[in-house]
């Protein structure tokens, strides 16, 4: 998608050159590799059990100088909806609007309750002038890491990138599918036919 006048595509606007099979290269030619890790059950946990969590991914952070880490939603965000309704809610003065309103109101919370936990947690690793058997060693060694401190993760593949990336700016979690280039699906390629 390219913005309007500045000629540049989303991707580089955001700096990245190229989405890959398991991770993306940067503008500036950097191997980046994210896992994905995706915490189960953070809303029924104490205050002391999800301190000890964040605890065990501060470690695995330290150990690791190459990695940065980001916190995604990986569902919809619903409070520009809820912020127009409930602005509609106080203007409106016909009271079966008014019901529908708040009713719509309801659904939109319940909703996002029972999405709370839906988070995902990209850690991105940058394993700098590394060939490709050291860069696996070191890749397998993050792996290790989080397993050792109770993180199920794995190394995000480019649908899931793709996912995450659609999701972050612009809030789609509707797609199966999603495209390499804005159109793709309705290229038709006459050569193979």
């Amino acid at each position: 998608m390219k913005r309007k006048g500045s000629g540049a595509s989303t991707s580089q606007l955001i700096g990245i050159r190229e989405i890959t099979e398991d991770g993306l290269v940067t503008e500036r030619g950097e191997d980046v590799t994210a896992f994905l890790i995706r915490p189960s059950n953070l809303s029924v946990l104490s205050r002391e059990s999800l301190e000890a969590r964040i605890y065990a991914l501060m470690t695995v952070l330290k150990g690791v100088p190459e990695m940065g880490i980001l916190c995604l939603d990986s569902r919809e965000n619903f409070d520009d909806v809820k912020r127009f309704l409930r602005a509609r809610l106080e203007e409106e003065r016909e009271p079966a609007v008014r019901k529908l309103l708040a009713a719509d109101l309801r659904h939109l919370d319940k909703m996002q309750v029972q999405m709370a936990t839906a988070r995902e947690f990209l850690l991105l690793v940058w394993p700098r002038e590394k060939g490709e058997r050291e860069k696996n060693a070191f890749l397998s060694r993050i792996h290790k890491m989080l397993e050792e401190q109770g993180f199920k993760g794995s190394i995000a593949g480019k649908d899931d990138l793709k996912r995450i990336l659609a999701v972050y700016f612009e809030q789609n979690v509707t797609n199966e599918r999603y495209e390499d280039s804005d159109g793709e699906r309705w290229v038709v390629d006459y050569a193979s036919k």
